[in-house]
């Protein structure tokens, strides 16, 4: 299977590509084991390659964005990570927290050079330490095919943001050691974005515009917080907390989706938690509105699930890594509560996104657009810098709860969502708001 060169991928998504300047590790002709036919090997595969070894590491320009670009070339020992491998990914690293640029890795490997040994696999501790301090800027992998082994499990599957070529193979085991019977789909990248280990799957002619739009989110800091959203749909205040509860759950109300869409002028979602979870109900990732960059994470009006929990967590801690501001969207009847969801820690998950919160180096804004049910939808919401809707409520738990748990009638949940105070203008009364958004000015 023919694949495209290093360069040629760098080409198609950057220009000025400049390679770095490495020192390279002194190693003998037949490597550090003595590897029989090593010296032969590294000789035929240059030849092949046009490259002296397995990756490209250098700078470039992508749509504008300077960048440093780790580029693995599969020609040469199948994009195998060795010594000097190790050698350009960190000088790649350092050149980058130096400079304060953000990295992009093109992965194409089959794992570590089996000719090098316990060197080889060493090298996986290097690069991880190299990519763990550089977390002050931002880190971004695309995996092309094939990504497995320790290229997978370190600038793959670390990086802040993955994106995956259509089909591409991806995961720890590479083809020819996987179990026999081991289905082939559970390791491509279609497979990843179904189990949250991916962000994206972007055709290659999409990549270099989706790159640069990523530069350009992740590469704009602010310390300005975000303003709170004008509310869609109706203006009129609820005259009762059933009514409340009412008007929060109407099919027709305006959803995140619809909010997301008029907040920004263009976005680009995260997906999944990077532990086998998804939740389609949470929406997370960056957009753009007025000239700087604003991370989102918002409930869609669903129970939440643990995983999108831990994906909201990971935007926030994303976020206040890079100094960006967070815009948080609350519209929940609750966390899921079914065995499904304790199974998967639904607990750890809200505590996870409570510290992520609280922890946060930047400024989080709050706005509550539908249910507000109990902790699942508090784990969301910013302390002292939340508003609410007028179609919204928020409650210690939905009315129909708070009666089970009271052991009273069911003809009594109207008056009980009075009695939990839970209308737009109670939060504000009670300091859980700030105040009630009105619509855009039209006029």
């Amino acid at each position: 299977m023919s694949r495209p060169s290093a360069r040629s991928v760098v080409k198609e998504i950057a220009t000025g590509f400049v390679d770095l300047d490495v020192r390279r590790s002194d190693e003998p002709d037949d490597g550090p084991i003595a590897w029989p036919g090593y010296r032969a090997a590294r000789e035929a595969a240059s030849k092949r390659s046009g490259e002296d070894e397995s990756v490209l590491c250098g700078t470039a320009e992508i749509g504008g964005v300077e960048a440093v670009v780790i580029a693995f070339e599969f020609g040469f020992l199948g994009g195998s990570i060795g010594q000097r491998t190790g050698d350009r990914v960190e000088a790649a690293f350092a050149r980058a927290v130096e400079s304060r640029l953000p990295v992009v890795s093109l992965i194409a490997t089959g794992g570590s050079r089996m000719q090098q040994g316990m060197r080889a696999l060493s090298q996986l501790q290097r690069i991880a330490r190299a990519a763990a301090g550089a977390r002050s800027v931002p880190q971004i992998s695309v995996l092309r095919d094939p990504t497995t082994g320790g290229g997978w499990a370190t600038l793959g599957a670390s990086a802040d943001v993955i994106l995956a070529l259509p089909e591409a193979q991806v995961g720890f085991a590479g083809s020819r050691v996987r179990p026999a019977d081991a289905p082939a789909e559970a390791y491509t990248a279609e497979a990843k974005l179904a189990w949250g280990q991916v962000d994206r799957i972007v055709p290659p002619a999409a990549l270099p515009g989706v790159l640069e739009r990523w530069l350009r989110l992740l590469t704009s800091p602010t310390t300005e917080a975000a303003d709170p959203p004008h509310a869609l749909g109706s203006a009129g205040l609820p005259d009762s907390g059933w009514a409340a509860v009412q008007a929060a759950r109407a099919a027709d109300r305006p959803r995140a989706a619809e909010y997301l869409d008029a907040y920004f002028e263009w976005r680009e979602d995260v997906s999944g938690d990077r532990c086998g979870g998804v939740d389609s109900g949470v929406l997370c990732g960056f957009g753009w509105r007025g000239g700087r960059t604003i991370a989102y994470a918002a409930q869609c009006g669903t129970a939440t699930l643990p995983a999108g929990f831990r994906t909201a967590a990971r935007l926030v801690r994303l976020a206040s890594r890079l100094g960006i501001p967070v815009l948080t969207f609350v519209d929940t009847p609750g966390a899921a509560n079914d065995a499904a969801a304790e199974r998967a820690g639904a607990g750890a998950a809200i505590a996870e996104l409570f510290e992520a919160i609280a922890g946060a180096a930047v400024p989080i804004t709050t706005l509550v657009i539908g249910e507000g049910g109990s902790g699942g939808a508090l784990a969301f919401a910013a302390p002292g810098s939340t508003w609410v809707t007028p179609n919204a409520y928020f409650s210690v738990t939905t009315p129909e709860a708070a009666a089970a748990i009271l052991k009273l009638p069911a003809d009594e949940v109207p008056a009980l969502a009075d009695r939990l105070r839970l209308r737009p203008q109670d939060l504000v009364e009670l300091g859980i708001a700030r105040s009630v958004v009105g619509p855009a000015d039209r006029g």
